[in-house]
């Protein structure tokens, strides 16, 4: 099963889930996320291997993303790689259950 099949079963199944049940489904999601970004970092970073950094400046402006020329290469790459991530079915999938979860009050990161 891919990362984005299992984090769009998550978010499928999140829905009947409730309190510490929800809360194992956001870890796992989370994980999933962290997990199919850095994938998708490395397949960027590879992508643009030998592409000097005033056209990798040039394609993070192009995408319409904010950048500047004092941003390191990591940096530029960074923000590529997450604004294309952000796009996927996997992401969103994430993105809805956090959202659904919070609404539910359950949330990896605990109250002050």
């Amino acid at each position: 099963m891919t990362t984005t099949q299992r984090l769009l079963d998550l978010a499928a199944g999140a829905s009947g889930s409730h309190d510490a049940d929800l809360m194992l489904l956001l870890h796992e999601a989370s994980e999933l996320y962290q997990q199919g970004f850095e994938d998708l970092r490395r397949t960027v970073a590879a992508r643009f291997t030998g592409v000097p950094s005033r056209s990798l400046v040039a394609a993070v402006t192009a995408a319409g993303l904010p950048c500047d020329a004092s941003q390191d290469r990591d940096e530029l790459l960074l923000v590529l790689a997450l604004a294309e991530w952000e796009m996927t079915p996997a992401a969103m999938a994430y993105s809805q259950l956090a959202e659904d979860a919070a609404r539910r009050g359950v949330s990896l990161i605990p109250e002050e």
